[in-house]
């Protein structure tokens, strides 16, 4: 059966629906969803996916959304489709260009707005020691002390394992179960469940339908769909393998394909020097 609505794990159904001005919304409802009800998020600002280092010759950080609030805090949130060596230091790194921009020059107290890393993971870590950690969907990291009392609350990492996401419609009861529910099943929708009837889902549901979409719109979909079957498809497999030799066979398979340098990677976390080797 033909696919009604986009595929909210390729790059351009994720931003479609998440990362254009008219999507604000959307990802305000989301956001409020997934974070502390102590603190809700009015407005946002998008800003620059496109982080560069203090130099020429440091690594740049390109996020898929990158916004701040209303009060200052900053939002990243990541569209991670399949497994990468090193994933969680990459988040590390990417969450040190937030905290970095807010220094001031001249006299400066230090006093740091609040960074959220968040990631949609169309894969699970597979690291957990416990039955209880491996089939959680939300994870919640924050830096903690030898006690685990937070040492410092301005920094919190969450990652959604869309994977272990398996709650049935009737079962959905939080506005969180309802976004978790729309994202991991979009693509399969072809009429609009009854749960999915107030206005800011209508307008996910009006952005995600494909047939509003026009022929450019359409293409760079189609594109964008076909980048992330071949990605995850003989990326997974590689990881499952746990081979080295696997990873350079998907660089170099992801190369011959014509895939960006940059998409590489951060793909399979291989250097620029080894990519070009292949």
């Amino acid at each position: 059966m033909k696919a009604k609505y986009i595929n909210p794990f390729t790059d351009f159904g994720f931003k479609k629906i998440f990362g254009e001005e008219a999507s604000k919304p959307l990802l305000i409802d989301f956001l409020n969803a997934l974070l502390p009800q102590t603190n809700k998020i009015v407005d946002l600002t998008f800003k620059n996916t496109e982080q560069l280092g203090q130099t020429d010759l440091d690594r740049k950080a390109i996020y898929d959304i990158y916004c701040e609030n209303e009060i200052g805090e900053k939002f990243i949130v990541e569209l991670q489709k399949a497994k990468q060596n090193y994933f969680k230091e990459r988040t590390i790194y990417y969450s040190t260009f937030p905290i970095r921009e807010q220094a001031e020059k001249g006299e400066w107290n230090y006093d740091l707005k609040t960074v959220y890393c968040i990631g949609i993971l169309d894969f699970t870590f597979g690291d957990y020691e416990t039955e209880l950690e491996k089939n959680e969907v939300v994870h919640t990291i924050k830096l903690k002390n030898q006690n685990g009392k937070t040492f410092y609350d301005k920094l919190t990492y969450i990652y959604l394992e869309m994977p272990n996401f398996k709650m049935e419609e009737s079962h959905l009861k939080t506005r969180l179960d309802k976004w978790l529910f729309f994202i991991k099943h979009l693509e399969d929708f072809q009429d609009i469940p009854a749960i999915f009837s107030d206005n800011i889902f209508t307008q996910a549901f009006e952005k995600a339908e494909l047939a509003k979409f026009g022929p450019i719109e359409l293409d760079n979909y189609e594109n964008s769909l076909k980048m992330y079957r071949d990605l995850k498809g003989v990326i997974d497999t590689a990881f499952d393998e746990g081979k080295l030799e696997g990873i350079l066979l998907v660089a170099k398979k992801l190369k011959e394909k014509g895939m960006d340098l940059f998409l590489i990677i951060e793909a399979t976390g291989l250097t620029k020097e080894e990519v070009d080797r292949l």
